[in-house]
């Protein structure tokens, strides 16, 4: 005689499926915008995530070079301020990070001035292999995006 399934031994078999599901759904979106050799394809369009004090800077520059760098479209993602009152909001610092991460064009963080800011937001955006540029002005930052093929990450 058969045992009946407990309720444990379905939520596994749920969660596998799940998790692969994630897996597929992960290579795709990655593999979307990769040429064959691993790099951003030719005419994509890559975004740079930037920090709300740093956000009109670093638009400035984009458009005074044409949003491009070689035969790739750039895009600035304004974020959230992550200060109120004076004061590092971590929760929005997380946030913006996060947000980056789930965005298969990021190439890009470009965050507050702040080392502790840094410090949190580091390991979230370290762990997706997105690039994280601190300690300059937001002009800066896209120079550096544009002219060191930082949109080539993958």
């Amino acid at each position: 005689m058969k045992r009946p399934r407990s309720s444990l031994g379905r939520r596994w078999g749920s969660l596998r499926a799940s998790q692969a599901a994630l897996a597929v759904v992960c290579i795709a979106t990655v593999a979307a915008g990769c040429s064959e050799a691993g790099e951003v394809a030719s005419g994509a369009t890559v975004t740079a995530y930037v920090a709300a004090p740093l956000c009109a800077e670093a638009e400035r520059e984009l458009a005074k070079r044409g949003r491009q760098a070689g035969d790739v479209r750039v895009r600035v993602t304004c974020l959230p301020s992550a200060e109120s009152d004076g004061k590092l909001d971590l929760a929005t610092i997380g946030a913006n990070a996060r947000r980056a991460t789930q965005d298969s064009s990021a190439i890009a963080y470009v965050g507050e001035r702040t080392k502790a800011a840094t410090r949190f937001s580091a390991p979230i955006l370290e762990a997706a292999g997105i690039r994280q540029l601190s300690d300059m002005s937001g002009a800066e930052a896209m120079r550096k995006i544009l002219a060191d093929d930082s949109y080539k990450r993958f």
